[in-house]
C-alpha cells in the first residue's frame, strides 16, 4: 500500500481524503481550507498551521482538475524547449520551474530537438491541455505557424531565440555584444586569422553571433574571410566536422570562436585527435560557459549567458501577462559576460609580461 492510500485509511475505509475532511480533521470550514491552500492571506496563522497538519496528516492532494473546472483556469504551464541534451536548458529550465512552482503552477515539458513537426504537435498538445500560458524555445523553422496554433488570448513567451511570426514577450542575451567581446579578445592577444564556427543560418541566434564576429574584425579593420566561417548545427558533431574543414585549409586559422558549448567541445576534440596545443597551435573561445568549462585543460575561455536569470525573467513574464493579459509587449535583452581563462592564450601572455 501506497504512503497516500495508508493515511488515506484515516477517514472512511476505503476513501481518499478530501477537502471536507481537511476541514474536519482541522477544525475549520472548507472555505478555510481552500483559502490556505490558494495562498490567500486573512487567515489566521494559527487556523493556517491546523489546516497544514491536517493536509499533513491525511496526505490530501488537491483535486486541480475540479478546481480548475470551478474556477475556469489552470495551474499548468507548458514548456516547450529545442535542445533538452543541451546543459544550456538545464539552468534555464530550473530558473523556470522556481518561480513558476513558488506561484502554484506545475510545469509540462516537452522536446522538440530542432524538429518543426515535433514543436507544432507540443503546441497543439498543450493548446488541447488548455494550459495557462507557454514558455518557448522556438525551433530554427517557426516562421508562419504560429499564427493557427496559438491562439491570441493564450500568453506566450519566448526564451533564447525571437520567434518568427509571433508578437510575444521575448527573453534574449545580447549575442552580438558576447560575440564581439570574444573575438575583439583574441585580436587583442596578436590573432588576425580567426575562424567561426556558428550554427545554421536560419536562426537568430546563430546569425547574431555570427554579426558580432563580423564586427569584432570590421572594427580592427581585418578582412572578413568567408572560408574561415563554417555553419554547423549547434551539436558537437557539427563542431567537430566545422573544425575539422578549418584545419584543413591551406592557411589554417590561428584562433577560433566556436558559437555555442556543445560545438565547442566537438571543436576541441578535433584539436585534441590532431595533437595540436591549446592555445599555442590554436587557440580557441566558446560561446556559453558551462561547469566543465574550468576542468579543461587549459581551462576554457567562454561567453557566460545568465542562463539561470533568463529562466526566471521568462517565468516572471508570463506571469506578469497572465495578471495583466493587455500589457506591452515586452522584449528583455540580458547582457553576457566574457570569462577569460587560458585557451585563448590570455595567461600564457599575462605570465610573459
Amino acid at each position: 500500500m501506497t504512503r497516500a492510500g495508508h493515511h488515506a485509511s484515516r477517514t472512511a475505509a476505503g476513501s481518499v481524503p478530501t477537502i471536507k475532511h481537511v476541514a474536519a480533521r482541522a477544525g475549520v470550514s472548507t472555505a478555510t481550507v481552500s483559502r490556505v491552500l490558494s495562498g490567500i492571506d486573512g487567515v489566521r496563522p494559527e487556523l493556517r498551521e491546523r489546516v497544514h497538519a491536517a493536509v499533513s496528516e491525511l496526505a490530501y492532494h488537491p483535486n486541480r482538475v475540479a478546481r480548475n473546472l470551478r474556477v475556469r483556469t489552470t495551474r499548468l504551464i507548458g514548456l516547450v524547449i529545442s535542445d533538452i541534451q543541451n546543459p544550456f536548458f538545464t539552468s534555464v529550465v530550473r530558473g523556470i520551474e522556481d518561480v513558476l512552482q513558488r506561484a502554484d503552477y506545475t510545469l509540462l515539458l516537452g522536446n522538440t530537438d530542432e524538429n518543426l513537426e515535433r514543436e507544432q504537435v507540443y503546441l497543439s498538445t498543450l493548446r488541447a491541455e488548455g494550459v495557462a500560458g507557454i514558455i518557448l524555445a522556438p525551433t530554427g523553422k517557426s516562421s508562419g505557424h504560429y499564427g493557427h496554433l496559438l491562439p491570441i488570448q493564450l500568453p506566450v513567451v519566448a526564451i533564447d531565440r525571437a520567434p518568427a511570426g509571433l508578437s510575444a514577450d521575448t527573453v534574449i542575451v545580447n549575442n552580438s555584444a558576447g560575440s564581439c567581446a570574444a573575438v575583439t579578445h583574441l585580436i587583442a592577444l596578436g590573432h588576425q586569422r580567426i575562424g567561426c564556427i556558428t550554427g545554421p543560418p536560419n536562426l537568430s541566434t546563430a546569425e547574431e553571433r555570427k554579426n558580432g564576429y563580423a564586427q569584432a574584425l570590421q572594427a580592427r579593420q581585418l578582412p572578413l574571410v568567408d572560408c574561415l566561417i563554417r555553419y554547423a548545427d549547434f551539436r558537437q558533431s557539427g563542431g567537430y566536422a566545422a573544425m575539422q574543414a578549418l584545419l584543413e585549409l591551406d592557411e589554417p586559422p590561428s584562433a577560433v570562436f566556436v558559437a555555442n558549448n556543445l560545438m565547442t567541445l566537438g571543436a576541441l576534440q578535433a584539436l585534441h585527435e590532431r595533437g595540436l596545443q591549446i592555445p599555442s597551435h590554436v587557440a580557441i573561445v566558446g560561446f556559453d560557459d558551462m561547469s566543465w568549462a574550468t576542468s579543461l585543460q587549459p581551462p576554457l575561455t567562454a561567453v557566460a549567458q545568465p542562463t539561470y536569470l533568463l529562466g526566471t525573467t521568462a517565468a516572471n513574464l508570463l506571469l506578469a501577462r497572465l495578471r495583466e493579459p493587455h500589457r506591452p509587449v515586452q522584449q528583455i535583452v540580458l547582457d553576457t559576460k566574457l570569462m577569460v581563462r587560458a585557451s585563448c592564450g590570455a595567461q600564457q601572455r599575462f605570465l610573459a609580461l
